[in-house]
């Protein structure tokens, strides 16, 4: 295949999924210019297993993702047809918004960003290998001979690297939805030394709506509350379509046991590693055998289809078998099978070859992000993407590298979990993952990203004016409650009354009042001449003041943890000089080259007494000595 230069960019972007996509809008926002190659164009931002995005921790990466300027959470909000917050009993930590999405209708207003964006271009092809010269890449060639020169290129792949369908016994080459595989950039990457694992995820059936007996199944609607998850959206979808909850039944888990051999998973056929927290209805049945059933969800695809995502029966077992599973779920028993599930296993990198802005500590300019670096989902991914889009802008811009840590948001927890720890099998977020959930919440989202997303000229002028003026009223508010008394007064305890509450004996500061669990913002600005202030402010206002010595305590954890991330570990270290070092600790700290002493104590492997001596070693200035 005769070779031809194609152009010449300061970003390349490799795959346009959910992480490519904010990679390349982060990095032409900035004004890098950009190049985002696809194997097709018309699979952009497609979604091969759930159409939803966000739930719990997921929602906040979408939200902190568009407080940076990203673009999932306003297309979400455009194209969804039905939203839910969940978890509206519990605290404001473990609030979380979720959008059943109209799939086709994501992908297209998603491609329709792409190619009115600035500094942005649009290709289709195949990149087969990474040019890199001394350590350093250059740029890549294509299937077709086309050699794109860049100064710093991304890869978001996904889960097309080698990529294998799985249904019973049988198996063959492909990505997602039967698309073509990347085989030969997986084997470059292998080439170039990079350490690979083999992942497997699954999908459930698809059914076509038409057969489906919804008398016999529970109705799941939307809120009647307008959300969105953009802090731009002022626009909201009102029309919006229920999904459906059914079960298993005792006859849907004596067919997995009569079939179970023929499951890939336990048959050997599959080799990869699935998801621990989103596994097939074989392996619940087989794990959860003491639960009678299982919820099933039936999630419409979008407006225009007829067809149904079963959420919950997830499954790679032969055709003919997921056909009896299906009719033996009630209200599916005369169901149609549009698409048979399935399990795909592909290649990911070992993510503790990257350093926390993403990047190849193997290839200089190289940055990976999304499911290659073994996340699954698509909220991981796009998190992931917009970092990496930033990072490799920053470094062609000369910028300074942006590191967001584990107090600054989800997508902190995420990075620094992939870089320090590693992952064993598809990794997902959770709120257990982070430490400060507490502060990293979906209503203040903008709250913590805002000023480094405008420092990176990622959001407009005018959306910072907002943001400045929602924070000024915030803030004044919270000093206004906190300065006024509140007597009691036959008015007061009629709404104190009304409230639950125990009535007052003296008089009180507003503030005071709201911290009482009973009462709320409404409730106080009754009582006062408040000013009239959006849900949004009034939200964030009662929130900081209720949880104000919760809120403070997270806030000196941060401190600490702060002071132990300024403790640097310088890059020229010897970890075989320090002794007293276990060997184990020594052999990670080797392959993860922690930044900082914070980071390193984060690191599997890595004990107590290893740090104490990593830091003595550091703070006595032998390192110094020893790079002299």
């Amino acid at each position: 295949m005769p070779q031809f230069e194609a152009g010449t960019f300061d970003v390349i972007v490799v795959g346009a999924g959910h992480a490519g996509v904010e990679a390349a809008l982060a990095s032409s926002r900035m004004g890098a210019e950009t190049l985002v190659l696809s194997m097709n164009l018309d699979m952009i931002a497609f979604m091969p297993c759930n159409p939803s995005i966000g739930g719990p921790a997921k929602g906040i990466v979408v939200r902190e993702i568009d407080a940076l300027g990203g673009a999932m959470g306003r297309v979400i909000d455009k194209t969804h047809i039905q939203m839910r917050m969940l978890n509206t009993a519990k605290g404001p930590a473990v609030r979380a918004l979720r959008a059943q999405a109209d799939k086709v209708l994501y992908q297209q207003e998603m491609k329709r960003l792409l190619e009115e964006a600035d500094n942005l271009s649009l290709h289709q092809g195949v990149v087969e290998k990474l040019i890199v010269e001394e350590g350093t890449v250059k740029g890549l060639i294509t299937q077709a001979g086309g050699i794109y020169r860049a100064k710093t290129v991304i890869i978001t792949t996904g889960t097309f690297l080698r990529g294998e369908i799985i249904i019973g016994d049988l198996r063959y080459s492909s990505g997602p939805n039967n698309q073509q595989p990347s085989i030969k950039l997986a084997e470059n990457l292998e080439e170039l030394g990079f350490e690979t694992v083999r992942f497997k995820t699954g999908t459930p059936p698809r059914v076509n709506s038409k057969s489906i007996d919804y008398s016999k199944t529970e109705i799941q609607p939307g809120d009647d509350q307008p959300r969105a998850f953009s802090f731009e959206t002022t626009e909201f979808i009102l029309d919006q379509l229920p999904c459906w909850l059914t079960y298993t039944t005792s006859e849907t888990h004596e067919i997995i046991d009569r079939n179970l051999h023929l499951s890939p998973m336990y048959s050997g056929m599959a080799k990869g590693t699935g998801p621990r927290y989103c596994p097939s209805i074989e392996d619940k049945i087989v794990r959860f055998s003491d639960k009678p059933r299982h919820q099933i969800f039936l999630e419409p695809e979008g407006r225009n289809t007829s067809e149904v995502y079963v959420q919950g029966l997830s499954t790679s077992l032969p055709e003919h078998v997921q056909r009896q599973l299906i009719a033996s779920v009630p209200g599916l028993e005369k169901a149609e099978m549009m698409r048979a599930g399935y399990a795909i296993e592909y290649d990911a990198i070992v993510p503790t070859q990257l350093w926390p802005t993403l990047e190849s500590k193997q290839i200089v300019n190289l940055y990976t992000a999304g499911q290659i670096n073994g996340t699954s989902g698509y909220e991981e991914a796009a998190g992931q993407g917009i970092m990496a889009g930033i990072n490799a802008a920053a470094k062609v811009l000369g910028k300074e590298e942006v590191i967001l840590s584990r107090s600054d948001g989800y997508i902190g927890v995420l990075i620094d979990d992939l870089v320090t720890k590693g992952t064993s099998e598809p990794y997902r977020l959770l709120t257990s993952r982070a430490e400060y959930r507490l502060l990293l919440r979906h209503d203040n989202a903008d709250l913590r990203l805002t000023e480094l997303a405008h420092s990176l000229g990622l959001i407009s002028e005018e959306r910072y004016a907002r943001f400045l003026e929602k924070k000024q009223q915030i803030d004044d508010e919270i000093a206004r409650l906190r300065s006024f008394m509140i007597k009691p007064t036959a008015e007061v305890q009629a709404v104190i009354q009304e409230a639950a509450g125990s009535e007052l004996k003296d008089g009180i500061r507003g503030a005071d009042l709201l911290k009482r669990p009973e009462m709320h913002y409404g409730m106080i600005a009754r009582l006062t001449e408040a000013p009239e202030l959006s849900e949004e402010v009034t939200e964030q206002v009662e929130i900081q003041v209720k949880y104000e010595g919760y809120i403070e305590k997270s806030l000196q954890q941060v401190e600490k943890l702060k002071k132990m991330e300024d403790k640097k570990i310088p890059d020229a270290i010897d970890y075989d000089a320090i002794s007293g070092i276990a060997t184990e600790a020594r052999g990670k700290l080797k392959q993860v080259r922690p930044l900082s002493i914070a980071q390193a104590s984060r690191i599997s492997g890595v004990n107590p007494a290893d740090i104490s001596i990593l830091l003595v070693y550091i703070e006595q200035g032998r390192i110094a000595k020893i790079s002299s």
